[in-house]
This record gives C-alpha cells, sequence and structure tokens, in this order.
C-alpha cells in the first residue's frame, strides 16, 4: 500500500483488515457539528476511527485566523498517537462523500508532518455504500502510539502576510475553491463579508468532481494548468473560506501531478481578521 493521494473502492476493500492500515472517517456537516459523530456511531467502515473537524482538525480557540485555524502540531501528533496512526501505517481517510469535508483537511495536515503514506477514498462513504461493502457500528480498539515524531512543515502554509505582500501580481498565484457565486461576492451565507482577495482566480471544488469522484488525472491537469498562467505550481496559494476545501483543491493538483501549492490556512475568514484587507468583487 502506497497510496500518497487517492485510493479506489476496490483497491481499499482488498486490504480491509492489513495491519498496516488505518481508516478516518473525517464526516462533518459545517451547519450540524455534532452530525458527523453521530453518523459514524451509527455505521461507518470497519475499523475506522472518528476524527472531528472542529475538535481533532483545528484548534478553535485560536482568534484572528479564520473560523478552522490550524491546530498545534504537537497536540494533533499526539492525537494521531492515540488513534493508532504512526509513520509505518498506510492511512485512508473518507468523509461522506468528495473528500471535501474534511477528509482532504486530515490528509493535508498529516502531508505537513511529511507522512507520505496517506490518501483519500475516491467518492467517499456514498461510493463505498454503492457497492454494497461490509460497514460495522463498533468503534475500532486499536493500539496506541507514541506521539507522531514530527512537526508541521510551516514552510508549506501560507500567511496572510505573505498573500497580501502579493497583492497586484498577475493572476495565478492565488486559486479561491470556494463556490462561484461565494467568490464573486453575490452570496455570503458563512462569512461577515462577500468577496474575495484581490487578484485571486476562482477553481470551485465541484469543478475537480465527476459523479462525486475526482476527475481524471489528465483533465485535471488540462483543466487547472492554464489557471497558473505558467507558473510552477510552487509558486501558487490555494484558499477558500476557512482553509478546509482549500485542501480538497491541493489534493486535486497533486492528483493531477501538479505538485507543491501552499494553503492559505485561514483562507478568506482569516482574510477577514484584519478589516484593513482589500476585498474585491
Amino acid at each position: 500500500m502506497k497510496w500518497t493521494t487517492l485510493v479506489a473502492v476496490d483497491e481499499l476493500a482488498n486490504a480491509i483488515g492489513n495491519e498496516e492500515l488505518r481508516l478516518v472517517d473525517a464526516r462533518f456537516a459545517l451547519m450540524d457539528p455534532p452530525a458527523g459523530r453521530a453518523a459514524y456511531d451509527v455505521s461507518h467502515l470497519p475499523g475506522a476511527i472518528y476524527a472531528d473537524l472542529n475538535r481533532d482538525l483545528s484548534d478553535l480557540q485560536c482568534h484572528g485566523e479564520g473560523r478552522h485555524p490550524l491546530p498545534g502540531a504537537a497536540g494533533f501528533a499526539a492525537r494521531l498517537g492515540e488513534w493508532g496512526i504512526g509513520p509505518r501505517h498506510q492511512v485512508v481517510v473518507y468523509d461522506a462523500g468528495d473528500g471535501s469535508m474534511a477528509a482532504g483537511r486530515l490528509w493535508w495536515m498529516l502531508r505537513l508532518l511529511g507522512h507520505e503514506r496517506v490518501a483519500v477514498l475516491d467518492g467517499g462513504l456514498a461510493a463505498w455504500r454503492a457497492q454494497g461493502l461490509t460497514e460495522t457500528s463498533e468503534s475500532a480498539s486499536l493500539e496506541a502510539e507514541p506521539a507522531y515524531p514530527a512537526s508541521f512543515d510551516m514552510s508549506r502554509v501560507a500567511t496572510a502576510s505573505e498573500v497580501q505582500s502579493r497583492l497586484g501580481q498577475a493572476p495565478g498565484w492565488l486559486l479561491d475553491a470556494r463556490a462561484g457565486e461565494r467568490f464573486r461576492g453575490e452570496i455570503e451565507p458563512i462569512d461577515a463579508v462577500a468577496g474575495h482577495v484581490p487578484g485571486a482566480v476562482n477553481r470551485p471544488v465541484a469543478d475537480n468532481l465527476e459523479a462525486g469522484r475526482f476527475k481524471p488525472a489528465r483533465q485535471l491537469h488540462a483543466e487547472i494548468a492554464p489557471l497558473l498562467a505558467g507558473r510552477d505550481p510552487s509558486d501558487v496559494i490555494l484558499m477558500c473560506g476557512s482553509g478546509v476545501t482549500a485542501c480538497h483543491l491541493l489534493l486535486a493538483l497533486e492528483h493531477a501531478g501538479l505538485r507543491g501549492a501552499r494553503v492559505y490556512a485561514g483562507s478568506w475568514s482569516g482574510w477577514l481578521g484584519d478589516p484593513s484587507r482589500p476585498i474585491e468583487r
């Protein structure tokens, strides 16, 4: 098992029970935070543990850094150990469907620790159920590991100050993964102000998908590469509303062979933390 971006349902089904495999259920609903855990308790993939976006993948006590601030590396490393996840494990993360809430987020956070063998289940639980595969209501019982022996590589995380310093550059350096109507500022159901960072280019998460699964790598490359306007992906920053669906966009780029882009963790909600920062509609 050397899955580093996506894994298909049939591949994962053949690996269930492998002692090196660790499954994580990351289902979450923004408007009903307890719903993910409740759904997990009813039924989930055999052996899966549950990760909560608010509790495990964010630090909600950190103010001014958006709705889902990146947690401290030490706390996250300890939580991985509690879950029985160490450097030797192949991790597969899934959510209810396409990976944007919040499987991609956990995939990104493990990559920040240098853990390469982590992938998102393509199509998520919906694809698993479509094939009638086994589920369980039993909570996983895994032997705990020491805290994961690594820290976040913060050079792979973009900051608000960096974004602000690049305002005025030709488009292609900043991609925003929100839906088009939110990006354009026509509606804003979550954050205090509508609009986007000046100069950003919109690449909605939904455009990466077809029938709930990621488009083929070649197709994604053909669609996304022109948005970069000739830039190397390592020169590109990705954002969204709160640093969650931007990770899904990063996953799409990596799957397409466009490797090295970075996520602005605070994203739009973090940008709004300073009212002097410019917005565009």
